[in-house]
């Protein structure tokens, strides 16, 4: 299949592209960007891409895709499809399933129903510690022959400071990274909204900045003494920033990634007690917001992440502290980051490189790109498009989405993978 779009203006932050030119699609791979055709190419089909943009297939390094079984709802193959509707073509799915994957059966079974959904890149996430308990480290070299593209706990952070550390001296010696949610339990205590104006007044159980922030500085001074790569996913405060910026001064191999809805919800929109709005991390204040939204802009934080989260309407009905924490991203990671650019706080560029260019660097792999000879993952987008996030009509199985009633400008009309349409005109 040799496909050709035409006069669409090009976006690739990994090749520092923007123009409007042609793009040539021949056996699933990018064959060029030109305004003439490749030498013998001939087409068999041709879209007009006028007043269209075209940028790569976003990279999402941590989406929960249910699967195997678990207490989210949905399926890979669900969630995939949910996810190229909003652009993602690669995900990285951390290891709280059911089983944990911390085994290379586990992580088999998961490419395995990859590839049978054939509609986006699944990456494992394996698990640091068997059964995501914080005790007996996994095997993380058969995990990572297994095809375990990097090491988490998920939500599940490692508590014992011996433990950790034996874990990254392990990581360091079988050249892995360790993906890392960084919260102390002991000061989390059980609780369920950030520590502040807002908790008082609801009197909910509260979560100061201090247990992200304790556990983050203990992770930096391992990592620095065990020479560890890590990652830390879903920062939440402004001292988090303050912190690894500081750490990339002093040359330390760390990167760091926050969750779109961070980006744009605070601690004052659980005023209502909606659950919908119960996260972990919690939503922090204004401040933590500005902050987190400098870091993106200015490259301290790496990625922008979904942590995409299915869950049964249920257990949202339930009253805030007794809910379960989540929301499901993967159609509102791209619309959300959009609309950032819409506002001026990031630039186009930098707002897709959070997306594409960075996490594939994270990562090592060639995603998130439009490489001539790479895979043609991309997404057809009309900038010009306006339409409102009903949670009746999102494709995910988990609907729990706090943006239901959002309005967005810009729309994906159609996600390519391997160079074959898997969404097109909001049908999969």
């Amino acid at each position: 299949m040799r496909l050709l779009i035409e006069n669409a203006r090009i976006i690739d932050p990994s090749q520092s592209l923007d123009q409007v030119t042609n793009l040539y699609i021949a056996r699933g791979r990018i064959q060029a960007i030109s305004d003439t055709a490749p030498e013998g190419f001939s087409p068999d089909q041709t879209i007009d891409g006028t007043g269209k943009w075209i940028f790569p297939g976003l990279v999402d390094l941590h989406a929960r895709l249910a699967e195997p079984g678990s207490r989210y709802e949905g399926s890979i193959a669900s969630e995939t499809k949910a996810a190229v509707a909003g652009g993602i073509t690669t995900i990285c799915c951390p290891p709280d399933t059911n089983p944990v994957n911390d085994t290379q059966a586990v992580t088999e079974l998961i490419q395995r129903r990859a590839r049978q959904a054939a509609t986006a890149f699944v990456l494992p996430l394996g698990a640091i510690t068997q059964g995501l308990e914080g005790k007996m480290l996994s095997n993380m070299a058969a995990l990572k022959n297994a095809g375990c593209i990097a090491l988490s706990q998920a939500a599940q952070p490692i508590q014992n400071a011996l433990t950790l550390k034996n874990a990254m001296a392990y990581a360091v010696s079988n050249d892995v990274l360790l993906m890392m949610r960084c919260e102390n339990s002991q000061l989390k205590n059980k609780g369920v909204v950030h520590s502040g104006v807002i908790s008082s007044r609801l009197g909910l159980p509260e979560i100061p900045a201090s247990a992200e922030t304790t556990a983050l500085a203990r992770n930096l001074i391992l990592a620095e003494e065990t020479g560890a790569r890590i990652h830390i996913s879903q920062i939440s405060t402004a001292r988090s920033v303050e912190m690894i910026a500081d750490a990339k001064k002093r040359g330390m191999q760390v990167t760091c990634d926050v969750a779109i809805h961070q980006l744009h919800l605070t601690e004052y929109d659980v005023m209502d007690f909606d659950s919908l709005f119960h996260v972990s991390p919690p939503l922090r204040t204004h401040e933590d917001k500005e902050a987190l939204r400098l870091g993106v802009k200015t490259g301290i934080i790496d990625a922008i992440v979904s942590d995409h989260t299915p869950l049964d309407r249920d257990v949202k009905l339930l009253p805030f502290g007794e809910s379960e924490p989540g929301i499901s991203g993967l159609e509102t990671l791209l619309p959300l980051t959009m609309k950032l650019v819409q506002e001026g706080v990031l630039d186009i560029h930098t707002a897709l490189a959070a997306l594409t260019q960075r996490p594939a660097d994270i990562l090592g792999i060639q995603n998130g790109s439009l490489i001539e000879g790479h895979y043609a993952d991309f997404s057809l987008y009309n900038p010009e498009a306006i339409w409102t996030l009903e949670r009746s009509e999102m494709i995910s199985q988990g609907d729990n989405s706090p943006f239901s009633g959002w309005e967005f400008n810009g729309e994906i009309e159609a996600t390519y993978f391997q160079g074959r349409p898997v969404y097109r005109n909001n049908q999969v």
